[in-house]
């Protein structure tokens, strides 16, 4: 796990080492850099060391000096590929490390290179060959590539704050990523929070000519569900023992490193699977558990951690966040974030990093099962959603709005009122809006007010609805799911974890993101995902004989804070100052304060984009 930063064209080593210098925290271990002067070829890096401590240093050129490369990522199917590639004739330097693996498999299979790669990365590949730049990233987007081009000039990094070193990268910010960003609570690909800055879109390569300086952009994968034609006799049985073959193999390929590797454990069915399949691989006693625990009782799920530890044979160790701990972390987190996003699962998961980067320098974790698997509450929402809409003609509804307003607002861990004044408020709109708008920190007509001007919903959200009728079914749990993986996944959940993470200096692993099994699951039927009211149907089945039987059948509880209760308390205060249109804040915090509205995801929204005020005030208002 690495930062990588660098540009092709204008500047010089000092330049580069600033951005390289802007990353240190993804890199501590090593860095190293490749200039060539006649193609202005720059590639920073710094490397968190891993795998093949000797070996693997980088940048990392090939015997012949034809190829270089610079990689953040790890490739999890690099021992099967290294045999095969050798079978083909290639002599490998190293001794296992998986970033030679790129080079070799650059020159056997050229761009088809990703679709057989099995793990998360960002890489820059220079072929002095070709005359060109070919970069890549993984197919959930696990590891970030920011890029900015103009004219000769193409600069990339890990992060924002390293692009922006180079000095022809923008900084004048993006007032459609902005609108985006209050909508979302994240800036979805590839939209950055600056004018003509991007990200990569996860599953998506670049390719730059260096001798007209030209940028092409392919998609080479995307999640798409197909179900099998045939279901096999007995099939329930026989995808249970395949999804359990598979997602044993995938945690045993995450175990591979040359440094300690525990397991985060909150007690939920995910990572309680992947922490019992990890003891199953390593041993009782030999794998190390971290949770955090809140005070506030709705919260805390380390009851349910410590019983699964204890089940497993895990050594299970718990570190509580407080509100002082939240304002403590919250000045360093803010100066560093380099990417605000409007989750406040950033505060707990940063911690969680932080207390288990200081035993191990991996860790397994359980993203990706939720979106996978049907297991958010709004995939079953939708079944009511449905029948709500085609039965309840809209005056009703407009009135059970209206008295849904006037229920007291409680700030515990997803209440009925919060719930159900969400749900009501997306049913406003077309089914393709509905989960966007649910989820958003402000509504659409807030939107409006904010920007001082009316903003077309299907514009605002045409990401969600490009997920959901892009999607190859018309079923709405596959539609959802599509939008999870797209966007949701994508932009905040791997977002949130890769920058607290790195922040740390810790590798987190996700193994129901594996391609081996991530290909098996869109491939089963939607009721495998969503059976009823049951979620992660077929995972449940499979978790079964190993674990307890209350973890499998507690309600779903996400890593959330008390934000809204801080907000309230007066215990966190966002700056109005810090976003457009003060006086519509000042509102929203009033209204907050006196409990007439819980506007607790617009004030995380505006906390979390404080640091970036001063320049919104200017530049946007």
């Amino acid at each position: 796990m690495c930062g990588i930063a660098g540009f092709i064209g204008a500047g010089d080593r000092a330049v580069l080492e600033r951005m390289a210098a802007r990353i240190v925290h993804r890199g501590p271990d090593d860095d190293g850099s490749l200039i060539v002067s006649d193609e202005r070829v720059h590639f920073g890096f710094r490397r968190l060391a891993i795998l093949d401590i000797e070996g693997g240093r980088q940048p990392m050129t090939t015997a012949d000096g034809a190829l270089t490369v610079v990689f953040n990522g790890q490739i999890y199917n690099f021992r099967e590929l290294r045999e095969e590639l050798t079978k083909l004739g290639a002599r490998f330097i190293t001794d296992h490390s998986d970033t030679e693996v790129l080079l070799h498999g650059w020159r056997r299979w050229g761009e088809d290179l990703p679709n057989h790669l099995n793990g998360m990365w960002a890489f820059a590949l220079y072929d002095r060959v070709q005359h060109r730049v070919f970069f890549s990233r993984d197919r959930f987007g696990k590891k970030p590539l920011f890029w900015y081009h103009r004219d000769d000039t193409f600069v990339f990094a890990s992060e924002l704050t390293a692009l922006r070193e180079h000095p022809a990268v923008p900084t004048a910010l993006s007032r459609r990523a902005l609108q985006k960003y209050f909508a979302y609570g994240y800036v979805p690909a590839p939209l950055t929070f600056f004018d003509g800055v991007q990200k990569l879109p996860a599953g998506h390569n670049l390719s730059l000519e260096l001798r007209d300086h030209t940028v092409r952009i392919a998609r080479y994968w995307e999640y798409q569900p197909e179900p099998f034609e045939e279901p096999p006799a007995n099939a329930e049985q026989r995808w249970s023992e395949e999804l359990a073959a598979r997602l044993d193999r995938a945690v045993a390929r995450r175990l591979i490193a040359d440094v300690p590797v525990g397991c985060f454990l909150s007690g939920g069915i995910d990572s309680s699977m992947v922490a019992a399949l990890a003891l199953r691989q390593a041993g009782i006693g030999r794998l190390k558990t971290f949770s955090i625990g809140f005070e506030e009782a709705t919260f805390d799920e380390t009851h349910y951690a410590r019983l699964v530890a204890k089940h497993i044979g895990a050594n299970h160790q718990v570190e509580t966040l407080s509100i002082q701990r939240a304002l403590d972390l919250l000045p360093q987190i803010a100066a560093r974030w380099d990417e605000p996003i409007a989750d406040s699962s950033l505060l707990p998961t940063f911690l969680l990093c932080q207390h288990a980067r200081r035993q191990v320098t991996v860790a397994l974790g359980g993203d990706g099962a939720d979106e996978l698997f049907a297991g958010y509450d709004p995939f079953r929402a939708l079944r009511y959603a449905r029948a709500y809409s085609k039965c309840i003609p809209r005056p009703v509804h407009r009135a059970i709005e209206l008295v849904a307003a006037r229920l007291p607002v409680s700030h515990r861990y997803m209440s009925f009122d919060f719930r159900l004044k969400r749900t009501l408020r997306g049913l406003d709109f077309p089914s393709n809006l509905w989960l966007p708008v649910w989820m958003a920190p402000l509504a659409p007509s807030e939107l409006d007010e904010l920007f001082n001007a009316p903003l077309n919903p299907e514009d605002v959200f045409s990401e969600a609805i490009d997920a959901w009728e892009g999607c190859a079914s018309n079923d709405p749990i596959e539609r959802t799911i599509a939008f999870y993986i797209r966007l949701y996944l994508q932009d905040d959940i791997l977002v949130k974890v890769d920058r607290a993470s790195m922040l740390n200096s810790l590798e987190v692993r996700a193994p129901f993101l594996d391609s081996d099994l991530v290909e098996f699951v869109r491939h089963l039927p939607a009721d495998m995902k969503l059976r009823g009211s049951t979620t992660k149907y077929l995972l449940r089945k499979v978790a079964a004989p190993l674990l307890p039987a209350e973890i499998l059948t507690r309600s779903k509880q996400g890593f959330a804070v008390p934000i809204g209760q801080w907000f309230a308390e007066g215990t966190l205060k966002p700056n109005p100052a810090a976003g457009i249109n003060v006086a519509f804040w000042d509102r929203l915090s009033c209204e907050h304060a006196a409990h007439q509205r819980d506007h607790r995801m617009a004030l995380q929204a505006l906390l979390a984009i404080s640091p970036l005020g001063a320049s919104l005030t200017a530049r946007v208002n």
